[in-house]
């Protein structure tokens, strides 16, 4: 299971790319001043506008305040389904490259991977590398699941499974020996994959233990009974704390036949709304974060990820609390993703991550698949709110073909969409510009969503009903309702 480390060079960022914002990395703001020649005043003129001031400063004491510069940043990277390989190798027959092919030849098969085959560990450790040699100033991570490979039930076990968690666990902890992660399992966390448990276990057990670094003991403790738990991120910066809150939403997935005709398993709805509770009594802010997500699959028809009836009470659970939660976060899906949770009359009031994987395989049968990729959030110090997102991925077939990994910014996402924030209103805004007919924007959202996988894979009519109906409707009444709607309107 064990790789060679890479020596990475520091990246140089490719900010050229995103017009507006030259020569300026994550979490700098360019500040823009006026040149001393404006500043020259004489006389009268000085004196009026000292008198100008001095009433303008008496006014705004007294009138609310108007928008106001761009706070503090923080940022945070967001890594998700892993998914290492540890069978995967360089071999002139095929179908042996990798257990997760299943048998299928691998595509093109290089020292980073192959299309139809999980991560090789030297994937992994260059996705880490380019991170640490990045230089940014984080404050902590989110790492959303899925470490063991996609690969048929007899090739694995419970001892394995453990193995490959603690091996990834590990690794991050190597690169970010003084970085506070806060994890959530994966369906894949598990053996057999996709039947979690709603009570204690020995891989819950065993997981607890490998993130004890960055868990509380309360937090270890929670977990151990059912795979969730949630923290408080404590920050010199903001006048209020950020609770984390993960979930584990695998116990709501459709194929988990341990918690059919379970009403709340594990009691983790009561558990949730309880926090929830005191977290808004108490005034925090929250960020969810889980593997599975909720709401409707983007590409398949009237699908919900977990079962419809969970998915309901999570967007009763969510809608109930959006003052409090200011972000969610999922992977599970391998591509990229938003949603933007609306409240019973329309209103923006959350907003929903799905990052793409570091994985780029995919079925025999799927036309598109995934570049690798990593990500990083920017959020307002003060009230931890989303300012942005910048994305970076390895193009494989390159990385292969020239035998290093160049990681590089595929998009920042206020500049691709002409929005303001990442917060709900400016989502929504964002969510009907792509429902245009012909929208060259939702062009470039789809060919994101794929990460740049194949720029000549287009996404028309029933692709793009389920694309832009996912993305704001996330209960079963309105979601069928806009898919009607597409429907009819074609």
């Amino acid at each position: 299971m064990k790789g060679p480390w890479l020596a990475q060079a520091t990246p140089s960022w490719p900010v050229s790319s995103a017009p507006g914002r030259s020569h300026e990395q994550p979490g700098q703001r360019a500040g823009r001043f006026p040149g001393r020649a404006n500043m020259e005043l004489r006389g009268g003129r000085a004196a009026r506008l000292a008198l100008s001031l001095a009433l303008l400063c008496s006014a705004l004491e007294a009138a609310p305040a108007g928008p106001q510069p761009r706070a503090a940043v923080g940022q945070f990277w967001h890594v998700s389904d892993l998914h290492l390989d540890p069978t995967y190798h360089i071999t002139p027959d095929r179908t042996k490259v990798c257990s997760s092919s299943k048998g299928a030849n691998a595509s093109n098969p290089g020292p980073f991977g192959d299309f139809l085959c999980d991560s090789p560990y030297q994937l992994i450790l260059s996705a880490f590398a380019f991170m640490k040699d990045s230089k940014q100033q984080v404050s902590f991570m989110i790492w959303t699941g899925d470490s063991p490979p996609h690969v048929p039930v007899k090739e694995l076990s419970t001892k394995l499974v453990i193995s490959i968690i603690g091996n990834m666990s590990s690794t991050i902890r190597n690169f970010f020996p003084d970085l506070q992660v806060f994890p959530a399992l994966g369906n894949h966390d598990y053996w057999p994959q996709d039947q979690l448990p709603v009570t204690t276990s020995e891989v819950y057990n065993a997981v607890a233990d490998f993130w004890k670094p960055w868990l509380t003991d309360e937090a270890i403790n929670t977990f151990r009974k059912g795979g969730f738990y949630t923290q408080l991120f404590e920050s010199g910066d903001s006048s209020q704390p950020l609770r984390i809150i993960s979930l584990n939403t695998n116990l709501y997935y459709s194929p988990n036949s341990v918690t059919v005709n379970i009403t709340d398993p594990a009691n983790q709805f009561a558990w949730l709304e309880g926090i929830l509770e005191t977290s808004s009594q108490k005034k925090e802010k929250v960020y969810i974060i889980g593997h599975v997500p909720i709401g409707y699959l983007p590409y398949a028809r009237n699908t919900t990820a977990i079962r419809e009836h969970y998915n309901e009470r999570l967007v009763k659970i969510f809608r109930k609390y959006s003052s409090v939660i200011v972000g969610q976060f999922f992977g599970h899906t391998h591509r990229d993703s938003i949603m933007v949770l609306l409240d019973e009359e329309e209103k923006p009031v959350n907003s929903l991550f799905v990052a793409p994987a570091v994985t780029p395989v995919k079925n025999v049968w799927q036309m598109e698949s995934n570049n690798p990729s990593v990500r990083l959030y920017q959020y307002d110090l003060l009230d931890y709110s989303l300012l942005d997102l910048w994305q970076f991925y390895l193009d494989l077939r390159d990385a292969n073909k020239k035998n290093e990994s160049n990681w590089k910014l595929e998009y920042i996402f206020t500049k691709a969409y002409g929005i303001e924030d990442l917060k709900p209103e400016s989502l929504y805004e964002m969510a009907k510009q792509l429902s245009v007919p012909n929208s060259t924007l939702f062009e470039q959202y789809y060919s994101n969503f794929i990460v740049s996988y194949d720029k000549s894979i287009v996404c028309e009519e029933g692709c793009k009903t389920c694309q832009v109906c996912a993305i704001q409707y996330l209960d079963y009444s309105s979601y069928t309702d806009c898919i009607d709607r597409e429907a009819a309107w074609r």
